[in-house]
């Protein structure tokens, strides 16, 4: 922001730029970030509670509030790894198809650009995560095959949901065909979900919610399930509605925080992470506490993705 005041002005008391984590100067340029957060704020196919399109722009507010340093780190890694926020990407209004192409042909012309940066999408409902799963899916080399990692409450594995293949609904099974599958904290299905789910045993590990309370053995069989390139794709109705209530479809019985940290700890610094995003935050008026547990979670990820910067 302080590019934009005119020298004379630049300082007097303004508010935090409205980027994310409100960084200013070098740590927010193009240039000098070594991660990239892009808020696509689409919404067409939610089935219960709307909101999503108002998730990116939540996000970015409350993460101007976060703390920098990362006590668990004993470090401030967004200033250190540098954060570029670009502006929301509007997709067009022509059908669920028509906008998922569209991303994608964005997000291939955005990752060329990118190079070596993580790119971080902010939803916006799940069904954006196709355009960059299949976008990442199509740079890897001859041979390698992508893993998604999803934390999510449902299985989003229909063929189709309300007639639209498109929908947030069938966004994992968009990908299955490019990518293998592993699934974190699933606790709704159908029972066509969990035959496909058995049908491509081998290739889709889906790791029950309930299955998760007993003790901590479910982090080593999600971590020995993915590939060496991996797509996380964080659906914030993973986390039980105690912790989240401000998402469309919330679900009981979710996962907790420090767990799922740890295994997120451990693939950002083992597994190439080659692209993020977080989706489905639909705020609620006057409860921001959802909103901040959101962007904390894109600047633990961030954090975690540092470390490989820090010790080389």
């Amino acid at each position: 922001m302080s590019e934009q005041i005119p020298a004379a002005l630049r300082d007097l008391p303004w508010e935090l730029p409205r980027n994310f984590l409100g960084l200013e100067g070098d740590a927010a340029t193009w240039q000098n970030a070594g991660v990239v957060v892009l808020p696509i704020p689409y919404e067409s196919t939610v089935s219960y509670q709307g909101g999503t399109k108002l998730g990116p722009d939540a996000i970015i507010q409350a993460s101007r509030f976060i703390e920098l340093y990362d006590q668990e780190l004993d470090d401030e890694p967004g200033p250190r790894v540098g954060v570029h926020t670009l502006p929301a990407l509007h997709l067009t209004s022509a059908g669920p198809e028509a906008a998922v192409k569209e991303l994608r042909e964005c997000m291939a012309t955005l990752l060329e650009a990118a190079g070596d940066k993580l790119v971080i999408g902010l939803g916006g409902e799940h069904s954006i995560t196709s355009a960059p799963v299949l976008a990442h899916a199509d740079r890897l080399p001859e041979g390698r095959r992508l893993t998604i990692l999803q934390f999510d409450a449902h299985g989003d594995l229909r063929l189709e949901y309300e007639g639209s293949a498109y929908s947030h609904a069938a966004v994992m099974a968009q990908c299955i065909d490019r990518a293998n599958l592993v699934q974190v904290g699933i606790r709704a299905i159908t029972s066509e979900e969990r035959a496909l789910i058995r049908e491509r045993e081998g290739s889709i590990t889906t790791i029950f919610a309930d299955e998760m309370w007993e003790d901590n053995t479910w982090i080593d069989r999600a971590y020995d399930a993915l590939g060496d390139d991996v797509f996380i794709t964080f659906d914030v109705d993973y986390f039980d509605p105690a912790l989240m209530p401000a998402t469309g479809t919330p679900e009981p019985g979710g996962p907790d925080w420090y767990p799922t940290m740890k295994l997120l700890r451990r693939v950002f610094e083992t597994k190439n992470v080659v692209g993020v995003d977080v989706v489905e935050l639909a705020p609620i008026g006057g409860n921001a506490a959802p909103d901040f547990v959101v962007a904390k979670l894109v600047y633990k990820m961030i954090a975690y993705h540092s470390l490989k910067q820090r010790t080389s």
